[in-house]
């Protein structure tokens, strides 16, 4: 130890010291007195390290590790899980929470969440009811299943399909169908979890009917057809139909299931999609099951929906594994909002998911010259700033292939610049998540509210 390190150690304020001068500071306001605490005993910590390892710095002591600590408190804010804006340009960002909920799913939750519900109570009987009576009725109508069942996503409604129609028998996949999707979701695993056995047929790029048929044994359980919503197989290709599979799976016994991933329930093709198998479409062509997430194209929260026959849901809904993976009120409560926009007619005026797929491009370009206009000369001069035209992206494993228009408001003069302002716009309040590409920041107003313009200008000018 050097002959002057126990004066500067003496010369580092006390915990308790520290914490008292900073506990009435507006800009911790909110912060709590155990987590205060916490920061200053860690920034101390680090204060002490450094004199030992011969840094004592410059300045006095006290105030560096108050401004490390205000620094820290501040940059995190009160609450861990914040508001973002969302200036990639992908719709449904898995990593931003995907799905935004609609105003009339907020007043939902606003009314819910403060009040008991009738969650699972029969209000004309005043006997126990059940959470899913809230949601089966809209989802009969809109996909014409004649019963449905909603867990907590569609990872674990299929897990719960093959655990309750399944376990310790064969299900039989297509090879070309055996996708990985985000967070390392893979079916041979669910098939494991499900205490099923997999039984691949065909090949990567070409699976026929007969290699179906030919796989149906005794063993058999269920046949299962995965929508690669995620990717796409192109060139020497061949797939069996969900009709022609239906039929299969009637003629010989065997229930068909078809996880259709980012189910849809509106045709987007008269705003140039390509083709995309809609629920009332896959019901229709008389599989037994079909499951879908609540919170990529159709919507709303994050959910797993199984629709299909009477008989094959019953079963689900008793399976003790559905307590497991039930949803909560809240998610009843968006989802209901939710599916009550497209039961009366108004899903792509008021589903944000849509609202945003749908937009014109006229429509974004004025939106971004509003915010180029919201920056002062100075600003857009020292920023570079210029309006550009590029591509969105649908996003959550939804439509790869799909490009969709957009203007972004392009910034950063060099590739040092873009990301130190992709940095500084990542601190402000709230976030902005922009994207880089071809070494400029690019802020995608097809993701950008209205109402953020101001939010995203102001972050911009202290940039």
């Amino acid at each position: 130890m050097a002959a002057d390190e126990p004066v500067a150690l003496r010369r580092l304020p006390s915990v308790d010291q520290l914490v008292r001068s900073l506990a009435d500071r507006p800009e911790l306001l909110g912060i709590s007195r155990a987590r205060l605490t916490s920061a200053v005993r860690d920034a101390v910590d680090i204060a002490r390290r450094r004199v030992l390892d011969g840094d004592d710095g410059a300045g006095d002591p006290a105030e560096r590790v108050t401004a490390q600590v205000v620094d820290t408190l501040t940059r995190a804010g009160v609450f861990s899980l914040r508001a973002v804006v969302n200036a990639t340009g992908v719709v449904l960002h898995t990593n931003l929470g995907r799905a935004l909920m609609s105003d009339l799913a907020m007043a939902r939750l606003g009314a819910i969440g403060p009040a008991y519900s009738n969650l699972e109570l029969d209000l004309a009987t005043k006997e126990r009811g059940s959470r899913y009576s809230h949601v089966e009725g809209l989802l009969r109508r809109l996909t014409g299943a004649e019963d449905a069942l909603v867990v907590n996503n569609n990872a674990a409604a299929v897990l719960l399909a093959i655990e309750t129609l399944a376990h310790g028998q064969e299900v039989v996949v297509s090879r070309g169908e055996l996708i990985e999707i985000g967070g390392e979701f893979r079916i041979p695993d669910i098939m494991l979890r499900g205490g099923a056995r997999l039984r691949e047929v065909g090949t990567t790029n070409r699976t026929h009917l007969r290699d179906y048929a030919e796989a149906i044994g005794p063993d058999v359980g269920l046949l299962l057809k995965v929508h690669t919503s995620n990717y796409r197989v192109v060139g020497f290709t061949s797939a069996v139909s969900s009709r022609e599979l239906a039929s299969l799976g009637r003629e010989r016994g065997v229930p068909v299931m078809e996880d259709l991933g980012s189910g849809s329930l509106v045709d987007l093709r008269p705003w140039g999609f390509p083709y995309e198998p809609t629920v009332p479409e896959v019901v229709g062509s008389g599989v037994d099951l079909v499951s879908f997430s609540g919170d990529k194209l159709l919507g709303g929260p994050q959910a797993g929906i199984v629709v299909g026959t009477r008989s094959l849901v019953g079963r689900l809904k008793k399976n003790p594994w559905n307590r497991a993976l039930r949803i909560d009120k809240f998610t009843i409560g968006a989802l209901e909002a939710t599916l009550h926009a497209y039961d009366g007619g108004t899903a792509l005026e008021t589903v944000p998911t849509l609202q945003m797929l749908t937009e014109p491009l006229a429509s974004i370009r004025r939106r971004a010259r509003r915010l180029l206009a919201r920056l002062d000369p100075d600003g857009r001069r020292r920023l570079a700033a210029e309006i550009v035209e590029d591509d969105s992206e649908v996003g959550g494993g939804a439509l790869p292939e799909v490009k969709l228009p957009t203007a972004a408001l392009a910034v950063g003069a060099t590739p040092a610049a873009a990301r130190e302002l992709d940095a500084a716009l990542r601190r402000a309040d709230p976030p902005v998540i922009g994207r880089i590409a071809k070494d400029r920041l690019l802020l995608d107003c097809r993701t950008i509210l209205p109402e953020q313009l101001p939010a995203v200008a102001a972050a911009l000018g202290r940039a």
